[in-house]
């Protein structure tokens, strides 16, 4: 590792009741990946805001020091020019423009007379994929055509383009493939050879080690400690540090009874959404109880997300099968379909799907279940409303000073918490969860898992779709394994493998009765 390029001193930031960053100081050198670590809600991303010029100099009290020299930043332009670029975890491409265009957006070169020299705006663009090796992208592709992994690398040398010297990643494989994520430390670890100084946050704890050097922990608003070597600290010590609490079981899975089925599904497939006569989902057959957990497992692209969509009637005309619940016949052919049938969907992505970003947190968890807080003339009961809220954020341990705050203004865990207290209001006897702790801190994931625990002893059925191993073996008692648009596999989880699930999800392996 080289010199310190990056030192961020005594940052505070406030917010309406809230201290995001209380007294924060931070070191990067050239050449390393500092991981910054911490719960949601910690002020990792603040911290990165106010670093990249989102927020300005005027809106903290603290230093920015890049190689020694202050700097003060009015505009993320401002942060770009001194060698300040980040990649959010919601990718910032227009997706129908080309590779090329992205890259050097509002930075074209220029022939005479104000016209556009694109063929040397793709040459540059080439030499800056050929730096980073990255294969199987032409300059001339169009961003929509690009896998997600792929349009991440578009980010990276977008950044590159700009001449960057430190690098940010927000939460940067949370839509990766395995071999995506591969090929993306691939290109970090080449970054940290040529000297970028790189700042990367995740979740995912086992990337620390695969891809870090030092380790930097953010708690409450506060840097705990100095940033400590990856090769001297174990990662219980930094979840430690990071909760102020040890996790002792990662996955508090508790025993419980399978009792009835609750639902039963046959035959049911999705069609794809561009390709006559090809379904997603082809001839699924399943039960789910009370007293489990039912856990569904599968690679990107296996048809997980678009089953629990068509059940949940969220693809009209595009899903059919036969559906029972409680052994009754149902037909769903819209959401409110399957709300009045007490099923719920906590969809895969929260911020798109899950929550209206701009309303309140009250209006977020009380939406789906206007009947019970109005009166009998069909008006909102607002001390019904507001009750309803303020139970579900106190049950749930939501972090916010008020049920009147937005939910953008809340950090990933506690945005989904509220997504499931939406649900939890309507008294749903099917609870799907697509993808539940997806962009959550250690210590959210643990209150989300208890909180599944708390649903199954009330007797709810929950269906969980996870693409992390760990977390489908630690915490379902059935695991469904889907291939290709198809149910290959059902699994008990006591006598089960990762190796096995992992046999089925990849086509090697088919179950016999799946065939």
């Amino acid at each position: 590792m080289g010199d310190v390029v990056l030192r961020m001193e005594h940052i505070t930031r406030d917010f309406p009741g809230v201290r995001a960053l209380d007294d924060v100081t931070l070191e990067a050198r050239a050449g390393e990946v500092l991981i910054l670590a911490g719960e949601n809600g910690a002020g990792k991303s603040t911290l990165m805001k106010v670093l990249s010029g989102v927020w300005p100099a005027s809106s903290f009290s603290g230093r920015i020091l890049i190689r020694g020299e202050e700097r003060r930043f009015a505009s993320t332009h401002d942060a770009e020019a001194a060698g300040v670029a980040i990649i959010h975890q919601e990718l910032n491409l227009i997706q129908d423009m080309s590779v090329g265009e992205n890259i050097f957006l509002d930075r074209y070169f220029m022939r005479s007379f104000g016209i556009i020299d694109w063929d040397r705006v793709h040459m540059e663009a080439a030499k800056i994929l050929e730096r980073l090796r990255i294969g199987g992208i032409g300059t001339r592709d169009l961003v929509r055509t690009l896998s997600v992994g792929k349009q991440q690398m578009v980010e990276i040398a977008k950044a590159l383009s700009l001449s960057a010297s430190i690098l940010v990643l927000d939460e940067p494989t949370s839509a990766l493939t395995d071999r995506e994520a591969d090929d993306l430390f691939r290109i970090l670890r080449a970054l940290r050879e040529q000297g970028v100084c790189m700042i990367y946050i995740s979740h995912k704890l086992d990337e620390f080690e695969r891809i870090g050097d030092r380790v930097q922990v953010l708690r409450d608003g506060k840097a705990v400690g100095d940033a400590e070597a990856l090769s001297s600290v174990s990662l219980d010590r930094i979840i430690a540090r990071m909760v102020n609490r040890d996790i002792r079981e990662k996955y508090p899975k508790e025993p419980f009874a399978p009792g009835e089925v609750t639902l039963e599904v046959r035959n049911f497939e999705v069609d794809h959404p561009l390709l006559r006569n090809v379904k997603k989902v082809s001839g699924v057959s399943f039960d789910a109880r009370k007293g489990e957990i039912l856990g569904i497992a599968g690679l990107m692209g296996a048809g997980r997300t678009e089953l629990v969509t068509g059940l949940f009637g969220g693809l009209p005309g595009a899903a059919r099968g036969d559906v029972r619940i409680d052994g009754k016949p149902v037909a769903i052919r819209s959401p409110e379909d399957a709300i009045a049938a007490g099923m719920a969907l906590v969809t895969e992505d929260r911020k798109l799907l899950g929550l209206i970003l701009d309303f309140s947190i009250r209006t977020n968890i009380t939406l789906s279940s206007l009947k019970a807080v109005s009166n009998a003339l069909g008006v909102i009961d607002p001390m019904k409303d507001r009750g309803m809220a303020e139970r579900f954020v106190t049950e749930l341990g939501v972090r916010t000073p008020s049920v009147e705050a937005a939910a953008n203004s809340l950090s990933g865990g506690n945005q989904q918490k509220v997504v499931i207290a939406k649900w939890l209001a309507t008294e749903s006897k099917i609870l799907i969860l697509d993808e539940p702790t997806r962009g959550v801190d250690v210590g959210a994931k643990v209150e989300i898992y208890r909180l599944m625990n708390d649903l199954v002893r009330r007797g709810v059925t929950v269906i969980m779709i996870s693409s992390e191993l760990p977390e489908i073996m630690g915490m379902s008692d059935r695991i469904l394994v889907m291939c290709e648009g198809r149910l290959v596999a059902e699994l008990k989880t006591a006598g089960a493998t990762k190796e096995d699930v992992m046999d089925y999800a990849t086509g090697n392996r088919t179950q016999e009765g799946f065939r």
